[in-house]
């Protein structure tokens, strides 16, 4: 189950309200969520529900946006409103073929490039549990069209655009 809200709520209050997203889409499993909901992470900080170890899921939230995603499939989420993009942190994200794909592109158009590409980074480090320490430019990511591929094999991919001002992807481990 995927949600995704849009809303103007100061930076406190979008953690919170991506967790009411998470009692929602943990209720058609049964699952009463609540702040006294047992929760392990893992050693990268990834959580799990404890009394439900068969259920994933994964938040997200930044200016204007909260998503999250509950599978019983390993997965992860990421979200971001597309702003200016960020050359400086290219080299230690992106290989140069993403490098590439960002800088051949101007204005709006290479923003949403890099926000592409880094929202499908994070997914993917988040569903493998292991964040940022995950050495990204490993992970490759190419479009063929609405195709994602990527260079490590296992997850599939989906992406949102919402209204062209925010980028949703996720990643969710193949059966």
């Amino acid at each position: 189950m995927l949600m995704i809200s849009l809303l103007e709520i100061d930076r406190k209050k979008q953690h919170s309200h991506a967790h009411s997203l998470l009692r929602e889409c943990l209720k058609p499993y049964g699952i009463d969520y609540s702040e006294n909901t047992p929760v392990i992470k893992n050693k990268y900080g990834k959580p799990s529900l404890t009394e439900h170890p068969e259920i994933n899921y994964n938040i997200s939230h930044a200016d204007g946006i909260a998503a999250c995603i509950v599978s019983e499939r390993v997965c992860g989420i990421d979200c971001e409103r597309i702003k200016a993009y960020r050359p400086k942190i290219m080299p230690r994200v992106f290989d140069d073929s993403e490098t590439a794909m960002v800088e051949s592109l101007s204005g709006y158009d290479r923003d949403m490039m890099f926000f592409r590409l880094w929202t499908l980074k994070e997914a993917f480090v988040k569903a493998v549990g292991q964040g940022i320490s995950y050495p990204m430019k490993e992970v490759v990511f190419s479009f063929d069209g609405d195709n994602i591929s990527c260079s490590v094999s296992g997850y599939d991919f989906r992406q949102y655009i919402i209204r062209n001002e925010y980028i949703v992807s996720i990643a969710v481990r193949c059966r």
